[in-house]
């Protein structure tokens, strides 16, 4: 169930000392809003591979310093296409 992925991908979500896969960035970010709980995963860059390191912490997102989380396609269209998505 969504945001959690039922295999690992690159998106390993570690929360309370333990680690849930998350699909995506954005989903990795949504674990810390299902469980109201702080997040942190590091994940690389898909364009340079470099590691990202980011999550949530009291509420607040984090990310290394440039980091960017692109979402190429508008919200209301990601259930047209969820895998593209």
């Amino acid at each position: 169930a969504m945001p959690f992925s039922a295999v690992p991908t690159h998106f390993r979500v570690v929360v309370g000392g333990r680690a849930v896969w998350a699909n995506c960035v954005w989903d990795a970010f949504g674990v810390a809003a299902a469980l109201d709980a702080d997040v942190s995963f590091v994940t690389p860059c898909p364009a340079s591979g470099v590691p990202i390191s980011a999550g949530v912490r009291l509420g607040v997102p984090f990310a290394d310093a440039g980091a960017v989380a692109h979402v190429g396609v508008p919200a209301p269209r990601w259930w047209d296409d969820i895998g593209e998505t």
